[in-house]
């Protein structure tokens, strides 16, 4: 089941309190408190921005693709959306979206799968999977490789055949589209700006993503 559910945000950048861009192929992560809001904002088009989600006070209790398709009965995420944890547990909702749709299903990058993927020959690629891993040791906190979890692809268009099988496409984002997130308890935000030079996910052009929070 897919939806396009556009909702536009009325929050200023100027009035963000925090507010920085990831060059592509980077990672980032920081914390966000309970009524914060998050959005990130696809610069150029097209790009993917891989994403994880903890519960900042048990990381151990992530984000689950599992528990929020359940939840919403769709398997696209889009405004209104509730990021749930392992335990079912609200983490963050989204409240504004101008893409309309965000996979969930199709996982990030890793030499592993580059090289299942497409050739032998990129397996030292950079990746999602190794950004993700770098940002895990530079964040101050209780992080390492094993809470590596489920993740988002932002922006990533990955439709399911009728035989249920998952196509990498082009993608239905654009210049400046972006999704915002409340957040519905104190989390963590991981990011891996998709570095991806092998599928059309990033128009083979890995570009900027932005990332602004409000306090509310």
């Amino acid at each position: 089941m897919s939806t396009f559910n556009k909702c536009e945000s009325k929050r200023l950048e100027k009035d963000a309190a925090f507010n920085i861009t990831i060059g592509a192929g980077d990672g980032y992560m920081l914390a966000l408190k309970k009524g914060q809001v998050l959005r990130i904002v696809d610069v150029e088009g097209n790009q993917a921005a891989d994403s994880m989600f903890f519960d900042a006070d048990n990381p151990q209790d992530h984000y689950s693709a599992t528990a929020t398709i359940a939840g919403q009965g769709n398997i696209y995420l889009s405004t209104g959306t509730v990021l749930r944890t392992e335990s079912g547990k609200p983490l963050l909702t989204i409240v504004a979206d101008t893409c309309g749709q965000h996979d969930t299903l199709g996982g990030s990058c890793s030499a592993q799968s580059n090289t299942i993927r497409y050739s032998r020959d990129i397996q030292y690629m950079h990746n999602c999977r190794d950004s993700f891993m770098l940002q895990l040791t530079r964040f101050k906190g209780d992080y390492e490789k094993r809470d590596l979890a489920p993740n988002i692809n932002f922006f990533m268009n990955v439709p399911v055949t009728r035989d249920g099988e998952l196509e990498f496409v082009d993608g239905v984002s654009g210049p400046g589209c972006y999704v915002e997130l409340r957040a519905d308890r104190n989390s963590t935000y991981l990011l891996s700006n998709c570095p991806q030079l092998n599928n059309p996910c990033n128009a083979y052009n890995p570009t900027p993503v932005q990332l602004l929070i409000w306090n509310e």
